[in-house]
């Protein structure tokens, strides 16, 4: 049995294929993320879930890409707690980068794969290696146009009273708001990054309102110009897009590429099952 898994710091879609290439079974856990879980947790999460569980010794082979996985250290704690559970395993962990580009790419064709998610980022693939520009400093620094982007500049605009009354409004009937909820949310449980991204739906339910289409376009155009454009030749290739804040907010999306003369190629929520079809047909 193989297991292909697509972890973001959200949560996570794994799915069992046996020997002849067909669906054992499909599940989904929390997020795994290393660079901002410890290795007790992210075993929790795996442990807890009844599928991995019951078949964890049946498993042989283990395809992992995940957020968070893109230096080495953070990919060696996982791979020793993925181990830990699938003894029987080889385990192949990548950076959910890799996940992006063979969901929306065909071998050989040269492009621009982009996640737009909990978290961004950006890679150049030449048709065979995949290249980033941008060393990921994590969430509080990086992350351009991404869902815990979105959620640190609402709150931010929300307690600096920069949010039209109305929609103020709207948003603290959204949410719990209070300054103890959000600093224990940030400062003292897992997941900060995952925690901010949840505010991101409120500019996706409301992003009719002017202050939110300009919110939704500054993130976009900073990601753009920050990530995008570090590659020279950005305008002569396709920009594919993985991750909900893409899928949802396309449309914006499309508008700031375009007015920057790039070229949007496909736009997929997850990447999942083009990544099962890699790994079907080429792995």
């Amino acid at each position: 049995m193989r297991l292909i898994v697509d972890s973001g710091s959200t949560k996570t879609d794994w799915i069992a294929l046996d020997t002849d290439n067909n669906v054992s079974f499909e599940t989904q856990t929390q997020g795994l993320n290393p660079q901002v879980l410890t290795d007790q947790i992210i075993e929790e999460r795996i442990v807890n879930n009844y599928d991995l569980y019951r078949q964890r010794k049946q498993v042989e082979q283990i395809y992992f890409y995940g957020a968070g996985c893109g230096t080495h250290p953070p990919r060696e704690l996982l791979r020793e707690v993925l181990q830990g559970i699938f003894p029987n395993a080889k385990i192949d962990v990548k950076e959910d980068t890799y996940a992006a580009v063979y969901a929306t790419t065909s071998p050989n064709v040269e492009s621009i794969v982009c996640i737009l998610g909990t978290g961004s980022n950006c890679s150049h693939f030449d048709g065979e290696e995949v290249v980033q520009r941008i060393t990921s400093l994590g969430y509080i620094l990086m992350d351009d146009g991404s869902g815990n982007y979105y959620g640190r500049q609402l709150l931010r605009d929300y307690y600096f009273n920069k949010i039209p009354p109305e929609l103020a409004k709207v948003f603290e009937d959204s949410f719990d708001l209070s300054s103890e909820t959000i600093k224990t949310n940030l400062y003292k449980k897992p997941n900060p990054n995952t925690y901010l991204a949840t505010f991101a739906r409120f500019l996706i339910e409301n992003k009719e309102n002017e202050y939110s289409q300009n919110l939704i376009k500054k993130g976009f155009d900073l990601f753009a110009r920050h990530q995008i454009l570090q590659f020279e030749n950005a305008k002569n290739l396709p920009l594919h897009f993985i991750g909900s804040i893409a899928f949802y907010l396309h449309d914006e999306l499309k508008e700031v590429l375009q007015s920057l003369e790039l070229t949007v190629g496909k736009i997929l929520k997850k990447p999942i099952e083009g990544l099962v079809e890699h790994h079907r047909n080429n792995v």
